[in-house]
Formats: structure tokens, sequence, C-alpha cells
């Protein structure tokens, strides 16, 4: 009898403690939505994720004692408006104390200014800005760097003069960018931290006694407020910065439609702080008087405030795409090797664009269809089932580029145009 018992015991731990099966893989015979709210946890295809898919937003950090503070690569930002003489030589002179230094990015100069952003080991960066700097004209000025964990954020470089120093339809020479009365009145990150915590606090009674109101303005595009923005922000309903129409449309769609001009706060911020300089002074030959800017757009205030008022992440427009909060008010010493409880919580924002589920990653990738390429979120599902592309129209469209793995990215349009797509020339970055 007691062999007997024993013998039972023994056969129902085997049972127990056998390995169970894997689960039978998702049937995906049709593209089928799962239902929004639903946190998507299935990786872009070849996409290397690790067991905890929280974590999977931050990569790994490298110690600062594994890497020596001259090799380590960062991300340098800078801009500033003032009348250039002579731009030309002006780029002239940049590329000339350039040679023999590791830069990659976008350099831009023009009669009204430079407006900079470039990435390289933090030995050459901070060289290029230190020079830039000892210019007495550009002595002021305010020079952002973040790290680029991965080397270069950038493919080449591309120093010169150009008409213009953001995307604006039209250009932007003949707006008085140089006039600082006809930029919007720049807030330090600590006021505008004020703002925001009295537009939380001011109720409806308290704004119809005083008479004023409070507006804020998410001047960026529609795709960078999906992966991270400011509370209670309107989403912007434009895709590039050069179709931004805000207090001109007249739509009622238009935040800044119907508003008094003489007694709204309108506070605008984008990433770097250049766009709303640019948009206000449009704005302000509108007839609209109280314009706020965020001084150094929304990175300067991260690495000064931390992410009180911001959900999400912040869009950047280099190969990261998409930074969390704590890569700007850390010291590279302090990085952490995961991210903490609060910063897990703050990436639940991005949602596919497809399907409308929670995404892992907030990262974005360009529809496979050549004539749409938009660029957009999507959950790993998604990406496999409509292969590459944004939704079912542009799955059926004639010209589709091939879906990349992970975080790659598609060539220049005109490769896959002209026909010149070899396999080898997935694996580049453009």
């Amino acid at each position: 009898m007691a062999s007997a018992v024993h013998q039972n015991c023994h056969r129902l731990l085997t049972l127990l403690l056998r390995p169970l099966p894997a689960p039978a893989p998702h049937p995906r015979v049709s593209f089928s939505p799962r239902p929004a709210g639903v946190r998507s946890f299935f990786p872009a295809p070849g996409c290397r994720l690790g067991t905890d898919a929280v974590a999977l937003a931050e990569p790994e950090l490298v110690p600062p004692e594994e890497e020596d503070d001259g090799t380590r690569f960062v991300v340098v930002t800078f801009y500033k408006f003032l009348p250039l003489e002579d731009p030309r030589a002006e780029v002239a002179s940049h590329l000339h104390f350039l040679q023999g230094r590791d830069i990659h990015g976008r350099i831009y100069l023009n009669e009204q200014g430079i407006n900079a952003q470039y990435s390289g080991p933090h030995k050459d960066a901070a060289a290029y800005a230190d020079w830039v700097k000892k210019d007495h004209r550009f002595c002021d000025m305010l020079v952002q760097t973040s790290p680029a964990l991965a080397g270069h954020a950038f493919p080449r470089l591309k120093l010169r003069y150009k008409p213009s120093l953001v995307q604006l339809e039209g250009g932007s020479l003949h707006l008085p960018l140089l006039d600082p009365s006809m930029r919007a009145m720049p807030l330090t990150p600590s006021k505008w931290k004020e703002r925001l915590e009295a537009r939380a606090c001011l109720d409806v009674s308290s704004s119809e006694m005083s008479g004023r109101k409070l507006l804020l303005l998410d001047v960026r595009n529609d795709y960078e407020w999906d992966v991270g923005h400011f509370e209670g922000v309107q989403r912007p309903n434009v895709d590039c910065f050069r179709s931004t129409s805000f207090g001109l449309s007249g739509e009622v769609s238009d935040p800044l439609n119907g508003v008094d001009k003489e007694k709204t706060d309108i506070l605008m911020y984008c990433t770097g702080g250049i766009r709303c300089d640019v948009y206000s002074t449009i704005l302000r030959k509108k007839g609209f008087q109280n314009l706020y800017t965020l001084e150094g757009g929304v990175s300067n205030y991260l690495k000064a405030e931390g992410p009180a008022g911001w959900v999400g992440n912040l869009f950047v427009f280099d190969g990261r795409l998409s930074l969390p909060p704590a890569t700007f008010r850390r010291p590279a010493a302090c990085w952490p090797s995961s991210p903490s409880e609060e910063e897990k919580e703050r990436r639940w924002v991005g949602r596919c664009y497809a399907c409308g589920s929670e995404v892992v990653e907030l990262r974005h990738r360009n529809c496979a269809n050549i004539d749409c390429n938009r660029l957009y979120m999507s959950c790993g599902w998604c990406a496999e089932e409509l292969a590459g592309c944004c939704c079912s129209d542009c799955k059926a469209a004639p010209r589709l580029r091939p879906l990349l793995p992970g975080h790659q990215r598609y060539l220049k349009w005109h490769v896959y145009r002209d026909g010149l797509l070899t396999p080898a020339a997935t694996d580049a970055d453009c």
C-alpha cells in the first residue's frame, strides 16, 4: 500500500512539474484589429525584445566607466535668430572647422541665423558648439545635449545655406524673425510649470471674473503628440509643420478659432523652441497679443523640471525617434540600467494607428506605400498583417516597399521608385 501511494505521488509530481506546452500561434488568416484599449505586447518583426516587455522603450545604457567621455555619442541642438550679412561665407567657415571631425546632422544658415541638430562623439560635438559660441554673436545661445547610445543619430552631414531655417509653406525669410518683439515671449521652464499649475487650478468662475483665459497650444505634428504631450492639450491635426494653420483656417477644429486675441494668453510649445518662435510671428501679424513660448522647448523643460505635467516620451527628428523624459534630466553618470516604476507608467500613451491598441515601444515607422509614406506608430501585429502599411487601402496600393524588421528605416523613396533596390540595400539606414 505504501509503495502504491508513493508511486501515485511521484506520478502526480511528475505531471505538475512537466513543462507546459507552448501556446498555439495566433491565427492570422485575415486582418482582424484588436479592440481599443488592449496593450500590445507583440514586438515588431525581427525586433530583439526580452521577456520584460515594459522595459523595452528604453535601451540599455552604457555605464560611464565603460566608455570614455570623449568618445560616447551625443546629439546637440541649437538655433539663434540674428542677421548674417554673408551666410554662404559662414557656411564655408563652418565646413572648414568641421574638416576631420566626426559630425553628422543638419546645420542650416541663412540671412536670419542658424539652426543645427547634429550627432557625434562628445569630443567633436562639444568642440563645434564651443567654436560657434566663441563668436560673440552666438555667445548667449542655448545649446542642448542628449545621449545617442547607438552611435550617430543622423546618416550624414548636411551643412549648407537654406532659404528657410524650418520647413514652412512659403519659407520664412519674409517673416520678422529678427525682431524679438514680434516673437512670443519666452518663459523659463520654471515659469512654464507655474503657468501649467495655474491652468490646472483655473476654474470657469474665476476665468469669467478676470476676463482672461489661458490656452495651451502644441505647435508640432500629430504623430509627435501621439508619443508624448502636456496634459490637456489638443492634438494637432497636421502631419508636417508647413501645414500648420492655427489661427488662420477658421475651422471649428482650430483651437484658436474665435479666441479673444486681447484677453487670451496663448502658451505655445514644440520640441526645441524654433517652430514656436517662427509661428508666433505669424500669429502676431494676425493680431494675437499675448503669446508665450517655452524657452528651449520640451527638451529643455524635461531637463529642468522633469516630466511634471508631461505624459509619455518626446519625439525627436533623428534616428532615435523617441526619448524617455529621464534622458534629458539625468547626467550621464546617473543614467539607470532600468527605468523607474513612474517612468514605466508614463509610457502607456501611444496607440497603434491601425487598431488603436496601446503600444509598448513609442517608435514610428513609415507606411510601406511609397505614395503615402505616413509616419505612424504600429503594434507588431498590425505591422505584419498590413505588411508595413498604415491601412488596408495602402496594403493594396501598387507601389509598396518591403516590411523592414526591427528599427530599420527605409532608404530614400526614389530608390524604390526607380527599382534600384537590392537585398543588401534594405540593411542601410536612411
